[in-house]
This record gives structure tokens, sequence and C-alpha cells, in this order.
């Protein structure tokens, strides 16, 4: 699963390089940002229910908080144009204003908010390019860095929704394509219509049903990008591997689990979101925690949680 400097079981495992290049030419730092729950007021952002459906409340603050992120080493940004209708990429284009050239912006489209806790797919091909025009506007700029096919719709053929993206990338209006919650299968045929520079699942400690895509899209040189790559609960409790490691190496369960996808493969570029600076400097601080070979198998032994899967 991982390189190693040496065959010593003690030996630091390689994370190979703190950069990947995002389709071939777009170079990113290996831990991004995750921008989703810089919606609504801070008391409704936590857990998975979150409406994610407001304008955010404390703008100043979240400005503040992803301009930290910048001076941190964060250079790729994660949002789509379902988060609060859109006003998360505003949100977005304002804090990173000042760094446009130096960060790589990602956004998605294919889903439709009808009300606050409903996403639904809709991939019909003219309605995303449709939502393609409008996050360039909102995003303030003329070529999106990457764009995601934010869920493939069963009710269109996947070579249209693709075909779609491809039309934008044809016309100057995006530069890479990427896929989100796909198998490997979709992935495959995804690339038949249009180069795919990344992938989008859910992957962390307890969830590892894309076991199989992160060495797929590591095979083919594919940026492999995790949402909710930290997941928080038994398996991090008092006596577990995590936390063993994290008093091991001074460091926070989030951190190693961090370190831990680092370790995972290559093209491993984690999209931890926080409104809270002090997490913030915590998760950008994994890119350098020494997870040795043998931490990383014994992380690695974790049961996956069915409710994930």
């Amino acid at each position: 699963m991982t390189n190693t400097k040496s065959t010593d079981n003690n030996t630091l495992t390689s994370a190979s390089s703190p950069i990947f290049a995002l389709g071939g030419d777009l170079p990113v730092h290996r831990i991004g940002y995750g921008a989703m729950r810089l919606t609504d007021a801070p008391d409704a952002r936590s857990g998975i229910t979150a409406p994610v459906w407001g304008p955010v409340t404390d703008r100043a603050d979240s400005v503040a908080l992803l301009r930290r992120a910048v001076e941190l080493g964060v250079d790729l940004f994660d949002t789509a144009d379902a988060y609060a209708l859109g006003s998360n990429e505003e949100l977005l284009a304002e804090a990173l204003a000042p760094f446009r050239d130096r960060v790589t912006i990602a956004t998605k489209v294919g889903v439709v908010r009808p009300a606050p806790f409903e996403w639904v797919t809709h991939g019909h091909p003219a309605y995303l390019r449709q939502q393609a025009e409008l996050s360039l506007r909102r995003l303030r700029t003329e070529r999106i860095d990457l764009l995601y096919l934010h869920r493939i719709d069963p009710a269109y053929p996947l070579a249209d929704q693709v075909g779609a993206l491809k039309q934008l990338q044809e016309e100057g209006k995006v530069r890479h394509i990427g896929l989100s919650e796909v198998t490997v299968a979709e992935l495959t045929a995804a690339e038949e219509v249009a180069p795919v520079a990344a992938v989008q699942n859910v992957f962390n400690l307890a969830a590892r049903q894309h076991e199989d895509v992160v060495d797929h899209t590591a095979a083919r040189g594919i940026a492999f990008l995790p949402y909710h790559p930290v997941a928080m609960g038994a398996h991090t409790a008092a006596d577990s591997p995590v936390a063993a490691v994290a008093k091991e190496l001074d460091a926070t369960a989030a951190q190693v689990a961090l370190a831990w996808q680092l370790h995972r493969a290559p093209n491993v570029v984690p999209l931890p979101g926080t409104s809270s600076p002090a997490h913030l400097a915590e998760n950008v601080r994994a890119r350098e925690l020494p997870l040795s070979e043998a931490q990383f198998a014994r992380i690695s032994g974790l049961e996956v949680d069915p409710d994930w899967v």
C-alpha cells in the first residue's frame, strides 16, 4: 500500500512528494480545504445532517479563515454550486481573490437543492452546462480549475453527462474534469469520453469501501480527494490503535487519520473542512507527521464501520 525508504519495519513510510499535480499540470499541496461547512450560522454546521443551505453568517471570520489557510500553505479549495445555492462559491471568490494566481478552486455541478434537506441528482447535459456558467460568474473567473460531476444521474447516459463537461473544457471554460462518488467501472467508462483528472469519494479510516478506487486512480495518475477524511468515532477511542499512535507521536487523532491517508497512496489529497482556525492549523500540520510503516500497518488493521459503507 505504501512506499518505504527501507525494508526496516521502523523506517518512516514515504508520503512521496508533498505535492500532487492535478491533471499533470496543477501542483497542489496534499492537504486541501473543503468549504462545504462554511454556510449558515456557526451553530448549524456540525453533523452529517447540517443543511448547508443558507449564506454564511460570520462572513468576515470565514474570509479570514480561508486566507489563513493560504498562509499555512493550503492551495486547493473545494466547493460546489449546491452548497448554499452558490453562495459558498461566492465566499471563496471573495476570500481568495488576493491569491487567485496561487490557488486552485474546484467546484461541482449536477445536484439540485429544492429545499434545505434535499439533495437531488440532476444530470441533464444542458443543465450541467448552465450551472457551470453560473459557477464561472460566482467564482469570478473565465475558467474553472477543476469541475466535478457531483453525482452520476442514472436518468441520462454517463457519456452525455461527461460529454457536457468535455464541451465546456473544449470551450476553454474548464481546465480539468473530475467525478464524485464513482466506482472503478464508472470511472473507466467516463475516461472513454474525456480525461478525468480527479475523483472525490468518501474515504476515511472507518469508510474504506473505495479502496479499489484509490488503487486504480493511483495507477492512473488521477488525484483521489477524500471528503469526510476524518471520521471520529469508536475507532479513535482511548484504547484504539489511532489513539495509541497519536500518543506516540504527540499528535491528535485527527492528525493521525490524515497522515494515514497521505501514506495510503501518493495521489491522495484529503479535503478536511473546519471553521476553527485552531483545527485548520492542526489539519495542515498533519502533512509533516512522521508515521512509520509499523504505525501505518497497525492503524490499517482497524475494522471498517458498517454504518459508513
